[in-house]
């Protein structure tokens, strides 16, 4: 592996979910893990309610920003060592070919993107999805990855893309 190891975090908009994750992973990982997030058809900016959110979480917002997965695939990307989709439209879809043959797993939660009329139900919503991806992010932190078989990941990353709030695409994966 990398001396870091490099996550991507992926969604459709690449505007909600995958950027909460790269967040709480850069902020849980750090140095050990590096966190990215794109998406299969950017949204072109993050999600306002989820930048407010981290933005009252502490975490600089300004780096944030919605983008494509091919900027990943390509030549001088950095070598993903795991790549993550959080929903399943883009599990769904065929992913690009990755550099260096990463370990991928699906933890899908429901997305909070225009859940909910008023602000507080918006709120409660991308609340709810941080603190799916924080417990998914703090078991992966958790885990000795360096010291284990790509075998041995997939199959701890899978089963943390089972805790409690994955959708049926995530609980149901092989």
């Amino acid at each position: 592996m990398n001396s870091s190891i490099n996550v991507l975090i992926l969604c459709t908009a690449n505007s909600a979910r995958s950027i909460l994750a790269e967040a709480i992973l850069g902020r849980l990982g750090a140095p050990r893990f590096k966190a990215f997030s794109a998406g299969s058809h950017p949204r072109g900016e993050p999600n306002p309610d989820g930048l407010a959110l981290l933005g009252e979480l502490g975490y600089d917002t300004g780096a944030f920003r919605s983008k494509s997965w091919d900027e990943f695939a390509g030549a001088g990307a950095p070598v993903m060592d795991i790549v993550i989709t959080v929903c399943d439209s883009a599990a769904g879809e065929t992913c690009p070919i990755w550099p260096g043959a990463p370990v991928r797993a699906h933890w899908g939660i429901p997305d909070p993107a225009g859940r909910g009329e008023s602000d507080a139900e918006r709120r409660a919503a991308f609340e709810e999805a941080y603190r799916r991806l924080e417990a998914r992010m703090t078991a992966l932190v958790a885990l000795p990855v360096e010291e284990m078989q790509p075998a041995d990941l997939q199959a701890a990353i899978n089963r943390i893309g089972t805790l409690e709030g994955a959708t049926d695409m995530a609980l149901n994966q092989g």
